[in-house]
């Protein structure tokens, strides 16, 4: 089974900035993540959202790097069947002229 989360938004402290640093700025995250999935051994994709908000607002990461490492560890201690996970973050208001960000492909498990 693979669950999809799709432009997961809100606003959090993350980047190098000074300004970054202190003032909110909207992210949008993309999850893909593929578990084998059972009646008994389910993933509930809104916990995994309200996780993830709460990680990054905890953390105020300065490296997207780091913030997508973060991601991906309590993800798969929080859930160990995952097999592969794949999340992108972007920063869409950081440039005027575009939207930026990262992504990592993981394969956990096998």
């Amino acid at each position: 089974m693979t669950i999809h989360i799709e432009a997961l938004s809100f606003d959090v402290i993350i980047g190098l900035l000074d300004f970054e640093r202190v003032t909110p700025q909207r992210v949008i995250i993309d999850i893909e993540l593929l578990y084998d999935y059972s009646d008994d051994d389910f993933i509930n994709y809104a916990t995994i959202a309200q996780m993830i908000e709460s990680h990054l607002n905890q953390k105020k990461y300065k490296l997207l790097e780091n913030a997508l490492i973060g991601l991906k560890d309590i993800i798969q201690t929080t859930y160990p069947q995952t097999k592969t996970l794949k999340i992108k973050i972007n920063k869409p208001n950081i440039m005027s002229n575009c939207s930026v960000g990262l992504s990592c492909f993981w394969e956990l498990s096998v």
